[in-house]
């Protein structure tokens, strides 16, 4: 989802965080619309289309409630600001309302915490995009558009730390690994890395990303982007030591996350389809996300 002028991940070093880092934005960046990464689609549903805005199953009607959390972090969205149509998810949020017909004044956002977003039960939302990973366990509570972005896990710690030059995560099993609670960066810890010690469980990759720099944690996981993230404008001594896959050797797959059997998913994955096939969502991939082709595999 790249400018010209500036590759990806100049990007990621320009994004301010809610973790109060300050950098400047590209100028094309700064003066970009929230409309303009999809102005070729414009809003394609006609009236009588049932995914037209006026037949759409809303929670308000002409109205997209759209939610993620606070701090939204980069490079999914930047200055902890989900409506200025800036990095990759708040991007795709407004790349996918302007499918639907919808304006950006017709868009409300919404906060709901990470762990509270897959839980059963109503939602105060018609979709929440927050790097939700699809899985079999989630999927029992709530309903999942189709994938949007397919993330790998990342290995991060510091560059003098004797875990930055492993070569397989078998090297990863006696170190002290932390991750946020309720991802799947934990369960891949869990599951596919297995230390021989517990894992440090953290509320945000903020909190696991400060016990790195403080050395209560050798290493932590999160998702790839966010691993280019922290390693470029977070920890002054940083560095990915690799990326892995989940165990089935699958990508995993971001969707979208709607109130288990809303209606309206089937319109989101029309919309995401067409986004895909007119090379919209690779657009925004190239612009907001780092290139991942340096970074080794570890198995």
């Amino acid at each position: 989802m790249p400018p010209a002028v500036c590759p990806p991940r100049a990007v990621l070093l320009a994004a301010l965080s809610a973790l109060a880092l300050a950098a400047c934005a590209p100028a094309d960046d700064e003066t970009a619309t929230r409309s303009e990464p999809t102005a070729s689609s414009g809003g394609s549903a006609a009236p009588s289309d049932e995914c037209a805005p006026d037949q759409l199953p809303l929670l308000e009607p002409g109205q997209l409630t759209i939610a993620t959390d606070d701090p939204a972090y980069p490079p999914w969205f930047l200055r902890d600001d989900p409506t200025n149509g800036k990095g990759y998810e708040s991007a795709v949020a407004y790349a996918v309302a302007q499918e639907l017909g919808f304006s950006e004044d017709q868009v409300e956002w919404v906060t709901v915490p990470f762990n509270a977003s897959y839980q059963p039960g109503p939602k105060d939302f018609d979709f929440d995009i927050n790097q939700i990973s699809i899985t079999p366990q989630r999927a029992d509570a709530v309903t999942f558009s189709r994938g949007y972005y397919s993330a790998a896990q990342a290995v991060i710690t510091l560059a003098d730390s004797p875990y930055a030059d492993a070569a397989s995560l078998g090297e990863l099993a006696d170190a002290t690994i932390g991750a946020q609670v309720g991802t799947t960066s934990l369960a891949a810890v869990t599951d596919v890395i297995q230390p021989s010690r517990d894992p440090a469980v953290y509320d945000d990759t903020n909190a696991a990303t400060k016990a790195l720099e403080n050395g209560q944690v050798d290493v932590i996981v999160a998702d790839l982007p966010s691993a280019f993230f922290i390693t470029a404008a977070v920890l002054d001594a940083g560095t990915i030591a690799g990326q892995f896959q989940p165990t089935t050797g699958e990508t995993e797959q971001f969707g979208l996350l709607l109130e288990k059997g809303n209606p309206l998913v089937g319109c989101l994955d029309t919309t995401l389809d067409a986004l895909e096939r007119d090379g919209t969502l690779a657009r925004l991939e190239n612009r907001w996300l780092s290139d991942t082709v340096d970074v080794p595999e570890l198995t």
